[in-house]
């Protein structure tokens, strides 16, 4: 047996860690990297980006490349990830060799962030689609997908992982860290906690855009650092994407697994991975309710050091990596 896999290769990208994952279990996979299907002059890509719904100026190319492979290697599953450029006349081919399509579906197709006309004459050629958030699983099935499965995010072992020593060399502990972009409507969320006077270190990008946050950004984090400052960090935060729709999110998984402290906003699918409040992680709602529970945790130590682990015995023992997601759709 064999698999295709389209995906963005490296860092946390997940279709690079189905690759890996796919490795692991012998499957012979052979990866795509989505990001060839964009490549082109600048003018071009911005003029199928800006007029074309974030059109793949080689979708043509792309798709053929993976519809050859196919008739060379015949392998049993294709599995793409996200808004995968493989055009629907491709899919229709794969699927009439007898091959199974598959999609996880990373991001909402409907945000408008990604919004791309031809993925959503695609999607309903994938024999199943899967989503690690339930508020959209309806709308594909509206779409003309024929099957749909939700299936959360996960985590990569090989990447997230408790370090020996979380201790910071120069002392300087935060009180809160959030891993992630600054999205506009996750601003009062950081200001309100610098408001409360809480340290609060802020990775990922454009947080230096915004006078509240610029002085608490410290840029993009490599795996490493990543690994790293979510463990060592008092309070690990943990925010849902609103534009996506999400119930949960990657660092969901990634943040319990290298044995941070959570204090997570209040969804049914983070209430379904960890349980009643307490058990595992605090809750919070509202941007009051964040500021009071984080100064709740601030003070109680053992409290912290009791959720973080058992946060990450319940997500580390409970078949959550992307091995373990990768199997739940194959076979």
């Amino acid at each position: 047996m064999s698999i295709l896999i389209a995906g963005i290769p490296g860092g946390t990208h997940v279709g690079h860690a189905f690759f890996q994952a796919a490795q692991e279990i012998e499957l012979s996979p052979h990866f795509f990297n989505c990001e060839l299907a964009y490549e082109a002059p600048y003018w071009l890509r911005q003029l199928n980006w800006r007029l074309r719904g974030k059109y793949p100026s080689k979708l043509r190319d792309f798709s053929e490349e993976i519809v050859q492979t196919c008739l060379c290697t015949s392998p049993k599953w294709l599995l793409t990830t996200g808004i995968a450029p493989v055009s629907h006349r491709a899919l229709q081919q794969i699927g009439a060799m007898g091959i199974q399509r598959i999609n996880f579906s990373t991001d909402d197709p409907w945000n408008a962030a990604h919004y791309a006309p031809w993925f959503f004459q695609a999607l309903p050629h994938y024999d199943i689609v899967f989503s690690p958030r339930r508020a959209t699983v309806d709308d594909l099935l509206k779409l003309g997908c024929s099957r749909v499965e939700y299936l959360p995010f996960g985590y990569d072992p090989e990447l997230f992982y408790p370090e020996p020593d979380p201790t910071q060399k120069n002392g300087n502990i935060p009180d809160v860290i959030f891993a992630g972009g600054a999205d506009r409507n996750r601003v009062p969320y950081m200001h309100a906690l610098i408001q409360a006077g809480m340290s609060v270190d802020l990775y990922g990008g454009y947080w230096e855009r915004y006078s509240e946050t610029r002085f608490n950004s410290r840029g993009k984090a490599n795996i490493q650092t990543l690994r790293s400052v979510l463990r060592q960090a008092k309070i690990a935060l943990c925010l849902v994407r609103r534009a996506n729709r999400d119930g949960h999110c990657m660092r969901t998984f990634e943040v319990p697994a290298v044995g941070g402290c959570m204090l997570t906003e209040d969804t049914q699918e983070h209430r379904e991975i960890f349980g009643a409040e307490g058990e595992a992680v605090i809750y919070f709602s509202t941007i009051p309710e964040m500021i009071e529970k984080a100064r709740w945790l601030l003070v109680h130590d053992a409290e912290r050091q009791r959720l973080s682990h058992n946060a990450h015995q319940l997500i580390t023992q409970g078949a959550n990596t992307y091995r373990d997601r990768l199997k739940t759709m194959i076979f």
